[in-house]
């Protein structure tokens, strides 16, 4: 292949439910090999299994992929002379490349039913159709050229099987593993084209790299098995130096490292696998996503990028823009990485942290409807997110961080401060009240050494003070800077929420 080859990369995923986290992650990292290398990002989708065939999953799949920022540059809602873009709609392209196999020795038709399969798997626990049995199985490789033309001729269902070689061995150099080699007769003859002429993965995906003129394969380490079959298909049919680069991530396994993250995992362990809420159309289960719990598609990004990639040094916190000028291959770890929940919270806490405030309020403001608040000004908001966001793991933690800004409190933590509540203090913030009237300027900065003196004046011990007056401002001993809060608040509503709370403290 020639090393000026324009960089063309696909992310090709089935439409069969939710998008997995590790779906994604093969997506970015095609992503950002195309932006580094200036290079084209197409989206292609690999329905040639029609069994499994979900509605609305194509849809979801465009979603999940805008919503991270991984928008194709070519794919079904953006055609550019390498389409159609959707397997099913290729599938007259397949059968020619099929028979074509078959007119020159690498393939074969094979007439076995899928009872017939069956009943030898259940004789042959370890059945699989290869070059041991070939020739005793119905196919046009132990029939007569006669009985096989008259079976197709008569229109006798069939499939095209490749006919593994028996003795040679298949290598390449992948660009995560460096030289991998498969031997051959250890590989079953696989199925190319089904009965009901839709491709299987296998000639399907080398057909439509060629005519995408696909540059670098970057998917999944379980796709490693296959490689030895579609390096031979490429040869097969004349178009191995065209043949992509290959790159075979590594899974991302378990918390505890032992197999692949599945969606159970999730569901057992409390955490999503999905990038977005997944409705499931038969029993109307919803899986939920990242993104609904909380997450900014720029922390789900970082967190993705580091789990299997690092650029050498100790960053952990990547904008996109860093992530597309450091990727490179050589970076990507051969060993799966395990994914760690606690380490993904912390990622979308320091994301929430270094955020723009504004850029997050539409979300903010989405939890605060779902609270049923009617929403105040904007720059309120604002104000508010930037004294709670560095207590902020999830975007809906907000409410838990910040409700009493918006809602007057029902009720009163007092019981810490019952015990040593006297006349002097219920004095004490009637004064407060008047003298909280009469002031101009109503800023923490101000507020807070006012407050403070008017303590020292009393006699009475800060601490005794300050705690009350938290209470009854958020109905708790929680919360940031107190009189940042005060600020926010501002003065009548201040003022409200002394006098409301006072009677709880008798």
């Amino acid at each position: 292949m020639s090393s000026q080859r324009k960089v063309r990369v696909r992310f090709a995923p089935s439409p069969t439910g939710g998008l997995h986290l590790g779906g994604v992650r093969t997506a970015l990292f095609n992503y950002l090999y195309a932006r580094h290398h200036k290079g084209d990002f197409i989206l292609r989708i690999e329905d040639t299994d029609q069994t499994r065939f979900v509605s609305g999953a194509e849809e979801y799949i465009n979603e999940c992929l805008d919503w991270c920022g991984l928008t194709p540059d070519e794919g079904p809602n953006k055609p550019d002379g390498y389409g159609p873009y959707r397997q099913s709609e290729r599938k007259a392209s397949y059968r020619q490349y099929a028979e074509q196999l078959v007119n020159n020795g690498f393939a074969y038709y094979a007439f076995d039913t899928p009872e017939e399969l069956d009943a030898r798997r259940k004789e042959e626990p370890n059945f699989r159709y290869s070059h041991e049995n070939r020739l005793q199985l119905r196919n046009s490789l132990s029939l007569s050229e006669e009985e096989t033309a008259r079976l197709l001729s008569d229109g006798r269902p069939h499939t095209i099987r490749i006919k593994m070689p028996v003795e040679e061995t298949v290598s390449f150099e992948d660009m995560i593993r460096g030289r991998v080699a498969f031997e051959t007769g250890l590989i079953d003859d696989k199925v190319l084209l089904k009965a009901d002429g839709m491709p299987t993965y296998h000639l399907a995906v080398v057909v439509d790299d060629k005519a995408m003129e696909i540059s670098h394969v970057f998917r999944g380490e379980e796709w490693l098995p296959s490689a030895p079959v579609h390096i031979l298909l490429w040869e097969y049919l004349g178009w191995k130096d065209e043949m992509p680069h290959w790159a075979h991530l590594p899974l991302i396994l378990k918390p505890d490292g032992n197999g692949k993250l599945s969606k159970r995992d999730g569901d057992r362990l409390g955490f999503p696998v999905y990038a977005m809420n997944w409705t499931d159309i038969k029993s109307g289960d919803v899986t939920r996503g990242f993104r609904e719990m909380g997450f900014l598609p720029e922390a789900f990004i970082n967190m993705l990028a580091v789990l299997g990639w690092n650029d050498g040094t100790e960053q952990e916190i990547f904008s996109m823009e860093e992530l597309i000028a450091k990727f490179s291959v050589d970076r990507i770890s051969k060993a799966g990485a395990k994914f760690d929940f606690e380490k993904a919270k912390w990622f979308n806490h320091e994301w929430i942290k270094k955020t723009d405030n504004k850029e997050i309020l539409p979300q903010i403001e989405e939890v605060l409807k779902q609270h049923g608040v009617a929403l105040p000004h904007s720059d309120y908001i604002a104000n508010v997110l930037a004294l709670v966001k560095e207590r902020m793991t999830f975007v809906e933690d907000f409410w838990e961080q910040a409700s009493f800004f918006f809602t007057i409190p029902e009720t009163y933590d007092v019981d810490a401060v019952r015990p040593k509540w006297n006349e002097n203090k219920i004095t004490f913030f009637q004064d407060i009240v008047a003298e909280f009237r009469a002031m101009q300027e109503w800023t923490a900065s101000s507020l807070e050494p006012f407050f403070k003196s008017k303590i020292a004046d009393s006699g009475m011990k800060i601490g005794e003070l300050m705690m009350p007056f938290r209470i009854m401002l958020v109905g708790g001993k929680f919360g940031p800077d107190v009189f940042q809060i005060a600020e926010a608040l501002g003065k009548e509503g201040v003022i409200k929420r002394i006098e409301k709370a006072l009677p709880h403290f008798a």
